[in-house]
């Protein structure tokens, strides 16, 4: 029987989702239940607050994928169990336990007047951190891995996670792919809100596999509209980012080089862009760059970005694609492996190094760099 190429490479594309899948972890994901408010001793579990801004609608007391006009504003009080071990999520089973899970102790819905005036709370070097996440992932996950990356960073403030309405499902790549970039508007004024406060020196914005697409359409919109006031107040790092090499570049030229260099975590054996890269008709992707290449080197000196390849660090999704989460907890120790100073390079291409202590945790990375400037 003949194939035509474009069966054989659906037949080719459904393999690997097959083995993505088999690949992924294969417990239940988490409902809504656990944005339930769960009842918490102060005295025994750390407790974080975590600003949330969405694009999602609302299901019940969750957030759908539908897409919503008007972004709607949370925060909720997460408490990290005593025996938390980085970079796990412990999600409740069965009826939660705030000794052995990761719990929601408090939850207010915010106008956005409310909002605001808690985001304008930076940290002691005045900043504030945004989490952008990626594809396939529900509000509740996307909550509860900002509140992870905020615990073992030991990062103080109150980060902001943005959730555009992914559809959080394996299937849903393609849809994911409009969704934000149909979400960039949204997330434009949420940069220039919390660069617009007074108090905030300075913007982290940390995005994840496609949320870095969307921060990049987010900083190209905002170069176009001349609007370098905030874009010199942002600290931009891309961990995974899942965008074309040639839209990269392109983004690039548009954006320019930024006042603080962009920042990527990127990988050679991150099974998830492999698959995104095939399925995109075998186009390299920019969190795949190899840090060797003499072109790569040239790129991050042209376009002023650190490159940096975090391969070594250890994955806990199967994929080799949340890496980012399990570097969050190397920020202090590079602190004091550096001698309480942690060495962040100007721009180039470079690869991860405890020893040389190359890099800091995504939320601790604003405190490095201002030196850098």
């Amino acid at each position: 029987m003949q194939y035509s190429v474009l069966t054989r490479r659906w037949i080719s594309v459904a393999i690997v989702a097959i083995v993505s899948a088999q690949l992924v972890a294969c417990a239940n994901r988490p409902s809504a239940s656990v944005l339930d408010p769960v009842a918490v001793n102060p005295a025994s579990s750390r407790q974080l607050t975590v600003l949330t801004a969405t694009n999602r609608s609302r299901d019940g007391d969750g957030y759908s994928s539908r897409r919503n006009a008007d972004p709607a504003f949370e925060t909720f009080t997460v408490a990290i169990p005593p025996s938390h071990r980085p970079p796990k999520i412990e999600w409740p089973v069965g009826k939660p336990d705030a000794s052995t899970d990761m719990v929601v102790s408090e939850r207010r819905s915010l106008d956005q007047k409310q909002f605001l005036a808690l985001a304008d709370a930076p940290n002691k070097d005045g900043a504030v951190g945004i989490f952008v996440h990626g594809y396939n992932y529900t509000f509740q996950e996307g909550l509860y891995r900002l509140a992870q990356v905020a615990a073992d960073s030991k990062t103080d403030g109150k980060p902001v996670l943005f959730s555009w309405p992914s559809q959080g499902s394996l299937a849903g790549y393609l849809a994911d792919r409009d969704a934000a970039l149909a979400s960039r508007d949204t997330l434009v004024w949420l940069v220039k809100s919390m660069a617009a406060k007074r108090d905030v020196k300075r913007v982290i914005l940390f995005g994840h596999s496609i949320g870095g697409f969307l921060i990049m359409e987010t900083l190209r919109q905002l170069k176009l509209e001349g609007r370098g006031d905030v874009l010199d107040k942002l600290v931009v790092v891309l961990a995974a980012p899942d965008i074309d090499d040639d839209l990269f570049r392109s983004q690039l030229e548009v954006v320019g080089r930024m006042r603080t260099p962009i920042t990527l975590f990127v990988s050679k054996d991150d099974k998830a862009l492999k698959i995104s890269s095939f399925i995109s008709g075998e186009k390299p992707r920019a969190g795949s760059l190899n840090v060797d290449s003499p072109s790569v080197r040239d790129a991050a000196l042209r376009y002023g970005l650190r490159i940096i390849d975090i391969s070594s660090v250890k994955a806990a999704d199967g994929v080799g694609h949340d890496r980012y989460a399990n570097l969050a907890q190397l920020g202090p120790q590079l602190a004091q492996a550096g001698g309480g100073a942690v060495s962040v390079p100007e721009a180039g291409a470079f690869v991860f190094d405890v020893a040389a202590s190359v890099i800091s945790s995504p939320f601790r990375l604003a405190g490095a760099v201002v030196g850098g400037r």
